[in-house]
């Protein structure tokens, strides 16, 4: 049987407009947590104590990185204020999750080259849009066709990572292989408008009640469209969606074997490598920072160690012979 609390807690999270993905997650964490307290009724439920409870054992027994334990954390104090209607407490002396720090994998301009020789279609448009535009896979695959400006060189970039949206730059290069992608997706398009029992595209949020035309014209398309149509989970309707991240992160990863680079590097290196280059070449950090997306200075930082020559550019005395 299906726990009306968790309904509940679906239907608070549909309400506020989240994503599919941040559904399955917070269901995921709040389904966990009651699995921890033995299915304590939801009045019974205590505050700061049984969360504190929970994330403790999720650094200690679960060994979780600290990523993951503040994406439980906010998926129960989404579920104390939406549903459970309290606040949750003053838990803040929780253990907090340690994990190894790692300096991003960065490729050389060399094996950036070798990479995208071995790379071809849309995956090569896709991987020039991560490492020429610093965009995350989810964020490539959810590029709708008027997201791109091939006139003024600059990508849109629609609720990001944190919800927030942002305008990276468009390198010239990708120019003819954004339009001959945009071709494709106006001959899907032109497929799925002459047919009945296509809903149009998904768009988030309440633009579709705002705008309902904007579902059926091309520059709400997704840049990335999927080889078939799949049905809404929530709404039901038949649409067209975008590509699955797995699809480029499969490319990248064969493209990388193939090209016989023999760092662990995946399609958030291309990221990493955007950023890496661009201060190399002189940018200003801040720069950087407005680029990625990032909230605090602090995370774009961490490409200066990089950069740096030999470990805080010290010169080894190897060197005298």
């Amino acid at each position: 049987m299906k726990s009306p609390f968790l309904a509940e807690l679906r239907r608070a999270i549909q309400l506020k407009h989240y994503s599919m993905r941040t559904e399955h997650t917070y269901l995921y964490w709040a389904n966990a947590f009651i699995r921890f307290h033995a299915y304590k009724h939801k009045e019974a439920i205590g505050d700061s104590e049984d969360i504190r409870a929970f994330l403790n054992h999720l650094a200690l027994n679960r060994t979780v990185s600290p990523n993951t334990q503040k994406t439980a954390l906010n998926a129960l104090v989404f579920m104390y204020k939406q549903v459970l209607k309290r606040e949750p407490g003053d838990f803040s002396d929780f253990h907090k999750a340690k994990g190894p720090k790692k300096l991003p994998v960065v490729l050389t301009h060399m094996e950036i080259a070798q990479l995208f020789d071995t790379l071809s279609g849309p995956m090569r448009l896709a991987a020039g849009l991560m490492y020429g535009s610093g965009l995350r896979v989810m964020e490539v695959v959810r590029l709708r066709v008027q997201d791109v400006d091939l006139d003024r060189l600059s990508v849109y970039v629609r609720d990001g990572k944190g919800r927030k949206s942002r305008i990276t730059t468009l390198s010239p290069a990708l120019v003819e292989q954004l339009k001959a992608q945009i071709v494709k997706v106006r001959g899907l398009f032109m497929e799925d408008k002459a047919n009945e029992q296509w809903d149009g595209v998904f768009l988030p949020y309440a633009l579709e009640r705002k705008y309902p035309n904007a579902p059926f014209e091309l520059g709400w398309q997704y840049l990335f469209p999927a080889e078939r149509w799949s049905q809404d989970p929530r709404s039901g309707k038949k649409r067209r969606h975008h590509i699955v991240e797995s699809v480029p992160q499969r490319a990248v990863k064969q493209a990388v074997r193939a090209a016989g680079i023999v760092k662990h590097a995946t399609c958030h290196s291309l990221r990493h490598s955007f950023a890496t280059h661009l201060l190399e070449r002189g940018a200003d950090i801040r720069t950087v920072q407005s680029q990625l997306g990032h909230s605090d200075v602090k995370t774009t930082e961490i490409y200066t160690h990089v950069i740096n020559r030999g470990g805080q550019g010290v010169i080894s005395p190897l060197e005298n012979f």
